[in-house]
């Protein structure tokens, strides 16, 4: 059903002082039909409202060639006065450009012309409120029963126009409830027999300026409480490993390559199961995002669970590829991964690669170096029914075990294309284990090292894992 127009009562703009009188030698003007509006089928000519005419007027003047130009502020007046007496002044905005009023006499037509051009609201508080905010005020909706119905119609305003400023126009006598339209969420309030235009071109100025530094305010509020609440989220989605009953000693390094993330798509678990053997496993997701991430996650998790269960080595890895083949958005999306099995003597361990770096051993008297990799099988997500062979490594009775991703030796070497590559990265823990650094200090000067190396922070993830045996 079509909103009915209210009809106005056509004041002159000479009336407002809005506008120069017309002279006797000119003709009539053309009026304009509302937009929507079929002059065809009704012929009766609508007459323009006193607003329609100082914008009208106020058009014409800044289309000139030489006038000034366009406004940069249009208000909204919202104001039912019977006896058609304008209540807004000429404006004019901290530039000294017009500002243009359109009036609306009514809730139902305020809707109609809150365009988005639209900065700003005058509301009269003594407009009637439309009857659903009356019988919600009242207690008899479905409001909060409060009985407040002085200002029900600012608060269907403010629901009507949440990101406009809002300012309530009240008598001089009935400061309290201006003062009650602030509480509620008007930007300011001013006294009806009190205006002039240099005080509300002020006040109106102040309350778009305010609206705006109050949203911003709450996008800032509102994106750090976001933020704490993904902090909270990656860190619980960081593994704890379970190592109760085990000798070892356990150290890990992480570094997303996301800027302000604290999870990326590198994964990583350690467990010790009943009958004593630790597993120890790392990850790669391809990517950088959020989407990788959240599958890192979901690899990591499914790992301890099939782990916990019983499984090892080619088994767990096949039912791996079968969660991140169901799991990913993309069959293009695949993961490495390096899984180990420490025997519950400490002595010896089983190796699986799937397309992931070997890990580095090294101990008393032994230089660090990489375990075999000859047996590195594909990523998982790369071919259906592929086989993940186990290789069996002797570590000895006293060793440090480092586990890493691909992020940690594909940074640059200075600033050429040169990166530091797998054999960089031994050279440089072989003389970090000399120097006598262990356990979370070595971690902490490899991974600087590297970035000091790139010349500034990794583009990719980096997740390095370290278990010790002492004697």
């Amino acid at each position: 059903m079509p909103v009915p127009v209210p009809r106005q009562r056509a004041i002159p703009a000479v009336e407002c002082g809005q506008a120069p009188a017309a002279s006797p030698d000119s003709g009539p003007s053309k009026e304009q039909a509302p937009p929507g509006t079929n002059t065809a089928e009704n012929p009766t000519t609508r007459r323009e409202n006193p607003t329609e005419k100082r914008e009208k007027t106020t058009n014409e003047t800044t289309d000139q060639p030489g006038s000034t130009a366009p406004t940069n502020l249009t208000l909204l007046l919202i104001e039912d006065d019977p006896g058609g007496s304008p209540i807004v002044p000429d404006l004019l905005d901290q530039s000294g450009k017009p500002i243009r009023v359109r009036t609306a006499r009514n809730l139902t037509e305020a809707e109609r012309l809150l365009t988005d051009d639209v900065q700003c609201i005058l509301l009269d508080l003594a407009l009637s409120a439309p009857a659903p905010a009356r019988a919600s005020a009242d207690g008899n909706g479905d409001g909060d029963g409060s009985g407040d119905d002085e200002l029900a119609v600012l608060r269907h305003v403010l629901e009507l126009a949440p990101r406009h400023a809002v300012l309530a126009l009240t008598s001089s006598s009935d400061a309290e409830r201006g003062a009650e339209a602030v509480a509620v969420g008007a930007q300011d309030y001013l006294f009806r027999d009190e205006l002039d235009g240099r005080l509300l071109s002020r006040a109106i100025r102040y309350a778009v300026e305010r609206k705006r530094s109050d949203t911003a305010e709450r996008r800032l509020a509102e994106g750090r409480l976001r933020a704490q609440e993904n902090r909270r989220l990656e860190r619980g989605l960081l593994p704890t490993p379970l190592l109760a009953g085990s000798s070892l000693r356990f150290a890990a390094r992480y570094r997303p390559g996301r800027s302000r993330a604290l999870l990326g798509g590198d994964f990583y678990d350690v467990v010790r199961t009943p009958d004593g053997t630790v597993h120890a496993m790392i990850g790669d997701v391809c990517g950088h995002g959020p989407d990788e991430a959240a599958l890192g996650v979901e690899l990591r998790i499914a790992w301890r669970a099939l782990t916990l269960a019983g499984l090892c080595g080619d088994e767990l890895l096949g039912t791996l590829q079968q969660v991140l083949e169901h799991e990913r958005s993309d069959d293009e999306i695949f993961a490495t991964l390096c899984a180990v099995d420490i025997a519950p003597d400490g002595r010896r361990a089983g190796l699986c690669l799937a397309g992931h770096p070997s890990p580095l051993v090294a101990g008393p008297g032994t230089p660090a170096r990489l375990l075999p990799y000859d047996n590195n099988g594909p990523a998982l997500g790369l071919l259906p029914g592929a086989r993940w062979p186990r290789t069996q490594v002797e570590l000895g009775a006293e060793w440090s075990l480092m586990l890493y991703t691909d992020g940690l030796i594909e940074g640059h070497v200075g600033e050429g294309r040169e990166r530091l590559g797998q054999d960089g990265m031994v050279e440089m823990v072989r003389r970090q284990f000399a120097e006598g650094l262990q356990g979370e200090q070595l971690l902490r000067a490899t991974v600087n090292e590297v970035r000091e190396l790139n010349g500034g922070e990794l583009a990719d993830d980096v997740a390095v894992v370290l278990l010790d045996r002492t004697a």
